[in-house]
């Protein structure tokens, strides 16, 4: 899979622990620009001069810590809008930051595995990304692009995210397919289906391998 597009997507990490943030780096530069800060006040500088798309942020810093960051850049128009994700223990989340609920994307359990966290880092990743194609469409409600710049995996999860009601069109060569999401879809002329996005990419790696064994074995 080609990640290039994502590349678009700047993230701040937010993380005092070295052996923790260079572990998460690892994970996340595939699908996004890495900043790092090693404690609150660096990021708090940072998010000010440059800000990001999306702030990850651990909650145990020295100094400033995680909810002090949230807040302050809370209070401030230029960087209240930034997607904020929380790493903490499960305590810390249910007693001090679940109030926090307006413009924290996720809250991240510790102790967590890298797999977990950059799946759930990707899909507010993989959101951002389709919001910036939405923004720079040539046309109101229409978006395009290459599928080097966002996966067909990737773009159906984040339009089933954002429960959209699209038509999105697909074309290769001289071949064109047409998926209909949501109410867009006509049930008299279109085949539908009330399988959730993983399932629907599930048979449609199932078809291909069919399609692929009947090839070879026609050969």
């Amino acid at each position: 899979m080609t990640t290039a597009g994502h590349k678009t997507i700047k993230l701040l990490l937010a993380e005092d622990n070295p052996l923790v943030r260079e572990l998460i780096v690892k994970g996340l530069e595939p699908f996004c620009q890495v900043e790092v800060s090693t404690d609150g006040a660096d990021a708090l500088l940072k998010v000010v001069d440059t800000p990001p798309d999306v702030i990850l942020c651990d909650y145990k810093m020295p100094g400033l810590d995680g909810r002090q960051l949230f807040e302050k850049l809370r209070a401030r128009e230029s960087t209240r809008h930034i997607p904020f994700l929380f790493m903490a223990s499960r305590p810390d989340i249910e007693e001090r930051l679940r109030p926090l609920v307006d413009g924290v994307e996720d809250f991240i359990p510790k102790p967590f595995l890298i797999k977990d966290l950059v799946r759930i880092t990707k899909k507010v990743v993989d959101r951002l990304h389709l919001e910036k194609l939405q923004k720079k469409a040539s046309r109101p409600g229409v978006i395009q692009g290459r599928l080097e710049e966002m996966s067909m995996i990737d773009l159906m999860q984040s339009l089933e995210m954002g429960q959209k009601s699209c038509r999105l069109i697909v074309q290769s060569g001289g071949a064109q397919g047409e998926l209909y999401f949501a109410d867009a879809a006509n049930a008299s002329t279109r085949t539908t289906t009330t399988r959730n996005t993983t399932g629907l990419l599930m048979e449609a790696m199932r078809l291909m391998d069919e399609a692929n064994r009947d090839t070879v074995e026609t050969q």
